[in-house]
């Protein structure tokens, strides 16, 4: 299981952001961390979310602790993921994927 971390790419399992991928750019503690799409790329705006709302995947992005918005998206378009975090997960495999 991939494991909670500064640039792990993840899916949002709840709200109006579900299915979507997002970057994680902050641990602020065990509970909650800082993600971002880009709101460019995925949709996903800045914001603190719970851990339990997230899978996290097996991708990740060098993204260095605290980065900015152009910075993540200028690194999943360096690493061709960019077409990764635009794709939408829909919500039959977000309930098998966090059972």
């Amino acid at each position: 299981m991939p494991s909670i971390e500064v640039g792990r790419i993840c899916v949002k399992l709840y709200g109006r952001e579900a299915g979507m991928k997002c970057v994680i750019v902050d641990v602020i503690d065990k509970n909650f961390v800082l993600v971002t799409g880009p709101k460019k790329i995925s949709g996903v705006k800045r914001r603190r979310t719970n851990v339990k709302h997230l899978e996290p995947t097996e991708e990740s992005l060098d993204v260095k602790k605290g980065a900015s918005d152009d910075d993540v998206a200028k690194v999943a378009e360096k690493a061709k993921k960019a077409s990764l975090l635009k794709e939408v997960i829909s919500p039959s495999q977000i309930s098998v994927a966090a059972s």
